[in-house]
């Protein structure tokens, strides 16, 4: 194009440049980040490693790893784990692509196995690598067996997360609590665990809950489980169905067989309990008021100290009352009224307690016991014109008794609690009343009135077969009971009703599955896994009465003495925890509704007992909508836990009692 003259060139290109001025303002004014697709839910994958997997004669103490994307290790020390186990643990880090793990010094002819378990993630969505271990061999060979299982709390069966999981070619009793393991691993987020890097053997399993990273079980704080039966690794070769997915819809779109290797045992089950074997001394002593002094010890005892006051004559405190709880590790001791008036008391206690050997022996505690009164204050003038109430001065004089609600379950006694133990109760002054044509009149048939139990000599109970829907009053006469300083009691009226048949429902559960001559018993349970109630088992039936309505679950225990009580296990006897069970759906009971409830104990693999709902550890949720394959490293087990393993068969039975599953 020809302009005639450099005016007519300015005059085209005016125009030309506003518009282009303009546009290029529109692109500008759009600044962004640029669609990047669907978000990023894959975990990283391994690409490469120096020295490669598997290599054997390995002398390097650095080891590399490279994935496909930037990676981080996050909490390399809780959940790397290195087998064999050593005090001088391998540093692990992270830059770039790259993994490193650093050792001090290798031993000759080991298999090594580092284990990332989910530590692995890539740094942008922190998607983690699951299950991902990395083995070589400092000798001429590596040992390529693994053992497999799921660790459980024995009581709830909760996963147990991060739990340390360990082997021992030393098949005496002691080794668990004298060496460390030989092997480890530590389970995953859904309580499972791989140990790998066997030699073909015969070993013992054990899990720990290993506090002080020793490797073994040398402090009885600690929760343990172990596995009664040795195990003998061994690898088979077998056919599976590997399924392929579109990666644009999501579903199956083919099927193929394929041949992997299977290690066995895949289906060990550990349950972890604690021993409740606690070293005894003294962890608290205190003056709660004038009248009491309180122990805490640090855990349960056989038998109640001796208490002498040192001074001013030495004598014994055997006529002082004692208020404790059934493991005699809180006590409380209600003073004879001529040492109450006394500000500072000197105490010596005598009782076992733990020595350097671990047994225990006779020791004497010499304790003060002070009371700081208040001090008095000053009197005003308007003090003066006030005036003490009545009801305030015979409180003063008098002996304060205490009942529950206004409300009374059928099923339930009425409890009573005096304010000190007594010196003297007239059962006879006490009258059970109840109202008919709006006149009190005495209850038909006779009611119970005693001590609660043994160890709390402030509280009563009056046992009585109640009507639904009724009002019902206890009176009793001035000094109906006389407190041990004493104090009598008020003229008591105490008026209550009992609620509606309407209110009640009932559950009865028909079990099946477990053999009747075993004692067992079902414990009710809420929303929070808390026991509501429990009752025995009789016939393979169990009965909930007078329950008001809601959700509920239940757990059954197999109670194996007969106690009534879930009891945990003892290694030192090689004693393993009562069994329990889940039964694996909420019962929802509505008002004024009797269910029943079919519980075959066994229809449920064990893993899967608890419901969702009240489970607490719960494995973290996959980021990935889609169904993938993580085992880009080696050949893996699709399931460390094996789904077709049937650990209540009839046949295995004695195994399970014993912990084998």
């Amino acid at each position: 194009m020809k302009f005639a003259n450099l005016r007519s060139y300015k005059q085209f290109l005016g125009p030309a440049a506003c518009i282009g001025v303009l546009l290029m303002g529109a692109a500008c004014a759009n600044i962004g980040n640029p669609s990047g697709g669907a978000r990023d839910e894959d975990p990283p994958i391994f690409v490469s490693a120096n020295p490669p997997q598997g290599s054997l004669n390995v002398d390097k103490t650095k080891i590399t790893l490279t994935f496909n994307e930037l990676v981080n290790v996050k909490d390399a020390f809780t959940k790397v784990v290195v087998s064999p186990p050593s005090r001088q643990v391998p540093r692990v880090t992270s830059m770039g692509k790259r993994v490193n793990v650093t050792f001090d010094s290798l031993a000759p002819n080991t298999t090594y196995t580092i284990d990332f378990a989910d530590a692995i993630e890539d740094n942008n969505e922190a998607n983690k690598l699951r299950g991902f271990a990395y083995t070589f061999s400092t000798g001429d060979e590596i040992d390529t067996l693994r053992i497999s299982g799921m660790v459980l709390d024995a009581r709830n069966l909760e996963p147990r997360q991060g739990i340390l999981v360990g082997v021992h070619d030393n098949l005496n009793d002691t080794a668990f609590t004298k060496t460390p393991f030989l092997r480890v691993a530590k389970t995953d987020d859904k309580g499972q665990f791989s140990i790998r890097g066997l030699k073909a053997g015969t070993y013992r399993v054990f899990a720990l809950d290993d506090k002080d990273n020793d490797y073994k079980y040398a402090n009885p704080e600690e929760d343990m489980a172990f596995y009664e039966v040795t195990v003998s690794p061994t690898a088979e070769r077998t056919e599976t169905a590997d399924t392929i997915y579109n990666e644009l819809t999501a579903e199956v779109d083919t099927v193929v067989p394929r041949m992997r290797t299977r290690y066995l045992p895949n289906d060990i089950l550990l349950r972890t309990f604690n021993s409740q074997i606690r070293p005894q001394y003294l962890t608290k002593y205190e003056r709660i008021d004038t009248t009491r002094v309180f122990f805490k010890f640090n855990t349960r005892a056989k038998s109640l100290p001796e208490l002498n006051v040192v001074l001013p004559d030495g004598e014994s405190l055997s006529d002082a009352v004692i208020e404790r709880n059934l493991t005699n590790d809180s006590l409380v001791y209600w003073l004879p009224e001529r040492l109450v008036h006394t500000d500072s008391i000197r105490i010596a206690a005598s009782y076992l307690r733990t020595d350097s050997t671990g047994g225990l022996s006779l020791t004497t505690d010499s304790l003060r016991f002070f009371y700081n009164r208040p001090k008095p204050k000053k009197a005003k003038k308007s003090d003066l014109k006030k005036k003490i109430s009545v009801q305030d001065s015979i409180s003063a004089i008098t002996l304060a008794v205490k009942f529950g609600s206004t409300t009374q379950e059928v099923y339930q006694p009425i409890d009573i609690e005096f304010a000190t133990p007594l010196s003297k109760l007239d059962t006879s002054a006490f009258k059970l009343e109840t109202m008919v044509d709006s006149v009190w009149r005495p209850v038909k048939g006779d009611y119970k009135l005693a001590q609660r139990d043994s160890v709390s000599p402030r509280h009563f109970r009056i046992e009585y077969p109640w009507d639904y829907d009724t009002k019902y009053r206890l009176v009793a006469d001035t000094m109906a009971a006389i407190g041990i300083y004493g104090k009598p009691t008020r003229p008591i009226d105490h008026t209550f009703t009992t609620k509606k048949e309407e209110e009640y429902c009932s559950l009865t559960l028909h079990i099946s599955g477990e053999d009747p001559e075993i004692p067992g018993f079902v414990e009710l349970l809420n929303s929070s896994d808390g026991v509501v109630r429990a009752e025995p088992v009789k016939n393979n039936t169990v009965i909930f009465r007078y329950l008001p309505p809601g959700k509920y679950y239940a757990r059954y225990i197999e109670d194996f003495n007969g106690n009534g009580e879930f009891d945990t296990g003892n290694y030192d006897i090689q004693l393993q925890p009562d069994l329990s069970y889940y039964y694996p759906k909420m019962i929802n009971i509505k008002k004024n509704w009797d269910k029943e409830e079919q519980w075959d104990l066994f229809a449920e693999a064990i893993d899967k007992m608890k419901p969702e709902a009240i489970k607490k550890n719960k494995p973290e949720a996959d980021k990935r909508n889609r169904n993938q394959n993580n085992n880009y490293y080696e050949e893996e087990e699709d399931e460390p836990f094996d789904p077709t393993a049937n650990p209540f068969d009839p046949n295995t039975r004695n195994r399970r009692k014993t912990g084998a599953y």
